[in-house]
């Protein structure tokens, strides 16, 4: 399979769960984030607040404010960029012209102190290797982050033996 159907078969799983349940699915992963030896050593920790069809994150991120970790969160800025904001709570989200929660909190640019980031994806394989949505936001952020620990987070009918990946994909160090 090609990344572009490969993508179309992630969806297509993700369709035969209720937002009730990939949420409740979510509870176990987040369980397992919490206590990541990675995530707990870090200090700046680049999350992700969850679109409905991702593992849950946003208790998570509030969760990790109150632990007094730096929280980072991206925003998609354009077709081809994405910026990262600092989160210090529910004050830092507004709503979008998507209709979708975005942070709009300072804007961090300091990628060399990152020490954490979650990274979601539509696949991951076996290696490290991601397949996300086709815009390569992630991708090139993560190569201006070589620092951080990577961890992708899905559920576990995203994850596959194998998956196609080139020369712009970047890997991530471990899957949750």
């Amino acid at each position: 399979m090609n990344k572009k159907e490969l993508r179309k078969e992630i969806r297509n799983r993700k369709l035969q769960y209720t937002q009730g349940q990939l949420k409740e699915l979510s509870e176990p992963i987040i369980n397992r984030l919490r206590h990541h030896p990675k995530l707990i050593a870090a200090k700046t920790v680049m999350l992700y607040h969850s679109l409905p069809d991702e593992v849950f994150t946003h208790d998570f991120v509030d969760e990790m404010v109150q632990m007094g970790k730096e929280v980072l969160l991206p925003v998609v800025t354009s077709e081809t960029e994405m910026e990262i904001r600092r989160y210090t709570g529910p004050e830092d989200m507004k709503i979008s012209s998507f209709n979708i929660l975005e942070p709009v909190g300072e804007p961090f640019v300091d990628y060399d102190k990152i020490d954490f980031i979650a990274v979601p994806g539509m696949s991951f394989d076996t290696s490290g290797n991601r397949l996300g949505r086709g815009k390569g936001y992630y991708d090139r952020f993560l190569k201006q982050a070589r620092q951080a620990y990577k961890l992708g987070i899905c559920f576990d009918f995203q994850k596959l033996d194998s998956i196609p990946a080139d020369e712009y994909d970047e890997k991530v160090d471990a899957v949750l």
